[in-house]
């Protein structure tokens, strides 16, 4: 008997996934539900993989689709199904993509497992559109759907759309992706992302850029907390693990994180083990965390053993920003101590 996993289509490459995917769960199958595959006409390996791998399951969808919102219509809400998307041709939307099915897994297919997401060959781009509805590359509001090794990256100009990514679901996870915004530089209200959800994790991700200069005297950050973006969303329980946010900052009061109202965080909102970093041929930060909105009503922000390079301070003070770790001094710091 052969040892594929029936979902896996005789496609030893993406057997090795799932088997990478399910070793997590001590040999158990990755899903439960549907593996859909997502390759651009515009790769030249489409007409190859078409060919070999394209079938059709027995709920009549296809295995094989050119564009992730064509995969995306074919996914049964909690089946737990996984969409790869291939990581050569990127994949160009031409609208906001909104996630709304619940359990979903997008993985991209460039073999960066445990990497920082910086540089994701798995690359989601939305171009400049004309719809006032598209606000973001995608807006997952659905329950339990997670993000796999993909780069987010808008290059949108239209007035409306300001983020890369608005994250309004529950439960979601985004492990090893960049988050990407390269035009909006001169607007204070724009970010590479949005929290507006449930207890989402984003784990070793790598969000903003330290090569696209932001505008002077602005806040620009990287990573928005703003209620109601999504209607009747607000940020719960938020934990950013091992991150990097990058700034090329063109000011001062650039910042890497901020609140835009005094209730845009409920319980709290975790940054544990994250470096904000602002590039040497900018200018230093006043502060990397900060609540231009007030002092937060219903929840605090988290800083724990974080590292502000290049800033001047780590937080903004008396706003619901607690700090801590360790206090580095000049030349003395990581000598051992009897």
């Amino acid at each position: 008997m052969s040892e594929n996993n029936i979902a896996s289509a005789g496609n030893l490459a993406l057997e090795k996934v799932l088997n990478g995917l399910a070793s997590s769960a001590n040999g158990i199958p990755a899903t439960t539900g549907n593996v859909y595959y997502v390759i651009p006409t515009a790769d030249s390996n489409y007409k190859e993989f078409f060919d070999k791998y394209q079938k059709t399951y027995q709920d009549g969808t296809l295995a094989v689709h050119s564009t992730i919102a064509s995969a995306y219509a074919d996914v049964t809400s909690n089946r737990n199904d996984i969409i790869l998307l291939s990581a050569n041709a990127a994949h160009a939307q031409t609208s906001m993509l909104t996630i709304a099915k619940n359990r979903v897994h997008f993985v991209g297919l460039s073999f960066r497992g445990g990497s920082l997401g910086m540089g994701a060959r798995t690359r989601i781009t939305l171009g400049v559109t004309s719809a006032a509805t598209d606000l973001a590359v995608i807006t997952n509001t659905g329950v339990g759907n997670t993000f796999t090794g993909i780069k987010f990256d808008s290059g949108n100009t239209k007035d409306e759309s300001l983020y890369s990514v608005i994250e309004a679901g529950e439960y979601a996870i985004y492990r090893s992706c960049e988050i990407y915004k390269s035009t909006d530089l001169d607007e204070t209200t724009a970010a590479e992302l949005v929290q507006n959800g449930d207890s989402p994790q984003f784990i070793d991700c790598y969000i903003g850029s330290t090569a696209n200069e932001v505008a002077t005297a602005i806040i620009r950050p990287c990573v928005s907390f703003k209620a109601g973006i999504v209607s009747g969303k607000v940020s719960r329980d938020a934990i950013f693990k091992d991150c990097t946010f990058a700034r090329l900052a063109g000011g001062t009061a650039n910042a890497f994180v901020d609140c835009t109202g005094v209730n845009d965080i409920e319980r709290f909102a975790k940054f544990k083990g994250c470096d904000f970093i602002a590039a040497e041929l900018g200018f230093v930060p006043a502060e990397a965390v900060t609540s231009s909105g007030g002092k937060q009503g219903r929840g605090i922000i988290m800083l724990d053993n974080c590292t502000a390079w290049n800033c001047s301070l780590m937080r903004e003070a008396s706003v619901g920003i607690w700090v801590t770790g360790p206090v580095p001094t000049n030349i003395s710091t990581g000598l051992a101590v009897e």
